[in-house]
């Protein structure tokens, strides 16, 4: 029986004391060694205004991994298309395939309109405490981290703004999507039937996702539509379960997929011993609580770094979700906590996601798993 497929998240971090354009050739020289390890996709993500974080521009960043590689699919997870019209991502990516048929990959999030329902919730009452952590099936699921809070901030509304054009409102996720599929197809309608063919896009031999935190709109469009599900443990790892649930059960097949895939997220961490993997990933939960506070993701600190960070209970409490459920340890323990993952989601293929400050230690952990998991 083959392993579980394993693939690559990767959001460009840039250490702490290194440049951009450090962090980008860390991401092609990792690009080309997880191909070499057997990994079977390379995600870019898509991210702001974070002076830690270099993968603002999933597409280029994919077109370069692409030119890099000869086998790996590459793709993205996700592009926020709440901040994009449909027609410039149909573009993008058919460009995509057009110089590298058959190995991209068109990861689809909800961005814009997920800030406005942010919004929203904090207008909202107050509600009830959410539940204690539980364990199922041996994995741990934390009490859900509600981001509405982050939605006060000044840089959330600075990031809106330039994000969008002025006076711009997100269109309904379920509508963009309909119209990049049509796109794709070549059967595009506006209200008076005018069609439209974007070139390139047209045809384009895209593997489209959907990528959700929740039950909610995502996993039930991805599953309704029959196109594969990404769901999100390492961001929200309290909604794991029911993400998948959703789309299991609002899954109709396509001419895409016969059945339902699912793929789930996991941060991870390897090294040769535990007590290593732990000094490695000691700078999470610093790097975490500056997304969390509002400030954007901080470069990536050392481990030495982390350790001379002041730290509250009010610090703990607000990464604890995270760095709970980030897999740390010697290979043959995060393999097993990853086969836990995999067998209480029921995932078919697992999204590994690791940030060290040192870029060796990166690649070293990649390895390690490779080697454990797909020996």
């Amino acid at each position: 029986m083959s392993p579980t497929p394993l693939s690559v998240l990767d959001l460009s971090p840039v250490p702490d004391g290194a440049t951009i354009a450090d962090a980008l050739r860390n991401t092609i020289d990792l690009a080309r060694r997880t191909e070499e390890f057997g990994y079977h996709r390379y995600w870019l993500a898509e991210h702001h205004l974070a002076t830690g974080v270099a993968s603002s521009a999933p597409a280029v960043l994919i077109g370069q991994v692409a030119a890099a590689t000869s086998t790996i699919r590459v793709g993205s997870g996700a592009v926020q298309v709440g901040h994009r019209t449909a027609l410039a991502v149909v573009e993008e990516f058919g460009t995509l395939d057009a110089l590298y048929p058959g190995r991209i990959d068109l990861g689809l999030g909800r961005s814009g309109q997920r800030r406005a329902e942010a919004a929203a919730e904090l207008a909202a009452p107050a509600a009830p405490a959410p539940a204690g952590a539980r364990v199922v099936d041996g994995l741990l699921i934390p009490p859900p981290f509600s981001f509405a809070a982050l939605v006060g901030s000044p840089r959330f509304a600075l990031a809106s703004a330039l994000l969008h054009q002025p006076g711009a409102q997100p269109p309904a996720f379920a509508d963009q999507l309909a119209d990049i599929l049509a796109l794709l197809r070549g059967d595009y309608r506006d209200g008076d039937g005018l069609d439209a063919h974007a070139v390139p896009g047209e045809g384009a031999a895209l593997q489209v996702w959907l990528l959700g935190s929740s039950g909610g709109e995502s996993a039930q469009l991805a599953g309704a539509l029959g196109l594969p599900f990404a769901a999100n443990y390492h961001v929200s790892p309290a909604t794991v379960l029911e993400a998948v649930a959703a789309y299991r059960a609002a899954f109709r097949p396509s001419a895409a997929r016969a059945r339902p895939y699912v793929l789930v997220s996991a941060d991870v961490v390897v090294a040769a011993t535990h007590a290593e993997a732990r000094r490695l990933a000691a700078p999470y939960g610093p790097w975490v609580r500056s997304i969390r506070g509002g400030g954007g993701a901080i470069p990536f600190p050392s481990p030495a770094q982390a350790a001379a960070e002041p730290w509250t209970d009010a610090d703990r409490d607000l990464v604890a979700d995270r760095v709970d459920t980030q897999f740390v340890g010697a290979p043959d323990t995060v393999a097993e906590r990853l086969r836990v993952l995999r067998d209480a989601t029921g995932a078919d293929e697992l999204l590994v996601t690791t940030i060290t400050h040192d870029h060796a230690d990166r690649v070293a952990s990649y390895e390690l798993l490779a080697k454990e998991w797909l020996q």
